[in-house]
């Protein structure tokens, strides 16, 4: 998988992943906050698949 974003990018998923999966275990505790799981991984991983389809690449570095 080659990396499709790039690293404000997977910063500012990284903290709307925290932020989703906070909503599990503080705040309204809804289970909703779940789907912060998905930010979450592909803002660690580098990878959006959604991006690939899309033939969206904020990544500065040609991989």
């Amino acid at each position: 998988m080659p990396r499709n974003e790039g690293n404000i990018d997977r910063a500012l998923r990284i903290i709307a992943g925290l932020a989703l999966l906070a909503l599990v275990f503080v705040g309204p505790q809804t289970p909703w906050g779940w789907i912060g799981i998905v930010p979450l991984v592909t803002g660690l991983v580098g990878f959006c698949p959604l991006y690939r389809l899309l033939g969206i690449n904020t990544c500065a570095i040609k991989s």
